[in-house]
């Protein structure tokens, strides 16, 4: 699996060497040179690693941190020329997993970041949800004790939404994040996958729930109930 990196450095050569030894790597890579524009490419796309400047332009590394653990457990390495025992300890407070201190060694920041995005990989290599169960290492599905097939995009597709239960996604989100900003077609493809992926997996105790107007969130047994009754009490 393809894995997808946020650098957020506002030294734009620095970020351009990091994205270009990454890429080189097999990752794939976004930019951004600060906080604000961040934290917009973070409602649209997940990543699997985040490397962090401390000192940004708009939003500092550090409120940018805690915005992200307030919606994300995604890992995150700060990248940062302040040394400082109490700014690190002020990182790793608000949730950071690693510190790098400039200048640093891009074979080195990328062992770091193999390491840690292996480790955390290793710790969510299994997946439940109602009557399915995903084995991330070996990527298989199982429902109900047997072994499903599913193509790569709408196994793709379950494994966002098994990481991201209860959380609602546009069409827009969902085609951005797996077919990417430059894609020619239209939000009709989520929709033809979201139905794939429902006739795959059938009725387990959990499913892909249309959000009418909107998009889709994973649901449990139970839980459409609940949403009703909350949307019903907001309209009241």
């Amino acid at each position: 699996m393809e894995r997808r990196l946020l650098i957020m450095e506002d030294d734009r050569l620095m970020a351009e060497a990091a994205a270009d030894y990454f890429t080189a790597k097999g990752w794939s890579v976004k930019t951004s040179e600060n906080g604000v524009l961040a934290l917009e490419l973070l409602k649209t796309m997940s990543f699997h690693l985040i490397l962090l400047d401390v000192m940004m332009p708009k939003m500092d590394g550090f409120t940018l941190c805690r915005g992200i653990r307030e919606e994300s457990d995604v890992p995150i390495i700060f990248i940062t020329a302040r040394v400082l025992e109490e700014d690190m300890l002020y990182g790793y407070a608000l949730g950071a997993d690693d510190y790098v201190t400039k200048p640093f060694s891009l074979p080195v920041l990328y062992a770091k970041a193999k390491a840690l995005t292996e480790r955390v990989q290793k710790k969510a290599s299994l997946l439940e949800a109602g009557g399915l169960k995903v084995d991330v290492g070996r990527r298989q599905v199982l429902r109900d004790g047997n072994l499903l097939s599913l193509p790569p995009k709408e196994y793709e597709i379950l494994l966002f939404f098994l990481k991201n239960p209860g959380r609602t996604f546009s069409r827009e989100q969902l085609l951005v994040c797996f077919w990417g900003y430059d894609f020619d077609g239209n939000e009709r493809v989520v929709d033809n996958h979201i139905k794939k992926l429902r006739k795959a997996i059938g009725s387990c105790g959990c499913a892909v729930r249309t959000v009418r107007g909107f998009g889709y969130r994973m649901e449990m047994e139970g839980q459409a109930a609940m949403w009703s009754a909350q949307t019903e009490k907001l309209r009241r």
